[in-house]
């Protein structure tokens, strides 16, 4: 059971990565509230697509695309504004936390990952702009982390683009904040997608998260839906700017 926001029924909305994981608790979030959901990501995702359309009786718009090619990340947002109206919701939440250490990076891979986890998000920012414009204002969440406040070693790359995020979003919201356009983030902890269980989640791995974490379950994609959704409603009106951490309590800020 999620929340419910009226202004959010026949929003025009667009996911990075919404057929799996998180992205896809997502992409159900809203078309429970009624929106008119568009989603990338690489792999097909007909049958996530069946099984909205069952569920909720809406069916979301599934435009296959790699974001590290901005020419048809760009082209799957102008596809998803001429299906559903201009996009006034973009929820910027695909991204690759791929493990590696320093020394084995090289140029090539921190220009792959420097594009999936900052370059696309900063790109569909810009593009989304002039419908928001359009529209008379619009919400964009991006997707950050809290693996850079808590200093996390393994990923330098994936922490160095989280950081890079909360900075654009901090740049976007004061430069578009007078146009009604909004811009904030969401930091997750460790939700369990099923990629985080098959490649990361050991018992003793997870259990020493947990004792970090002051509220003592488990975070499951589910999670992350209504922060989004608050996010994304003219509920919260007021915020932009901001960077909402839903981890269970792991960094604690103000």
């Amino acid at each position: 059971m999620h929340a419910n926001y009226p202004d959010l029924k026949g929003a025009s909305v667009f996911i990075t990565g919404g057929g799996s994981g998180i992205g896809a608790a997502l992409t159900s979030g809203f078309l429970a509230q009624g929106a008119r959901v568009a989603f990338v990501q690489r792999s097909d995702a007909s049958e996530f697509c069946d099984e909205q359309e069952s569920l909720h009786g809406n069916r979301p718009l599934f435009l296959p695309c790699d974001i590290t090619d901005m020419s048809a990340l760009k082209g799957a947002m102008d596809k998803a504004a001429e299906a559903h109206g201009p996009i006034t919701a973009l929820v910027n939440n695909a991204a690759n936390d791929k493990r590696h250490s320093t020394e084995e990076v090289d140029e090539e891979f921190w220009d792959w990952s420097q594009s999936i986890n900052l370059k696309a998000y900063f790109f569909a920012c810009q593009h989304v702009i002039p419908g928001m414009r359009a529209a008379g204002g619009g919400s964009i969440v991006n997707f950050t982390s809290i693996s850079y406040m808590m200093g996390n070693a393994g990923y330098v790359s994936y922490t160095t683009a989280n950081s890079g995020i909360n900075g654009m979003t901090r740049s976007l919201a004061r430069e578009f904040g007078p146009e009604n356009i909004r811009v904030n983030a969401i930091a997750p902890g460790w939700v369990l997608t099923q990629k985080q269980k098959d490649m990361w989640v050991t018992p003793e791995a997870l259990q020493a998260h947990l004792d970090r974490q002051c509220l003592k379950f488990e975070l499951a994609p589910e999670d992350m839906v209504d922060p989004v959704l608050f996010l994304s409603s003219k509920t919260s009106r007021a915020m932009t700017g901001q960077s909402l951490v839903v981890d269970g309590g792991v960094v604690v800020t103000g």
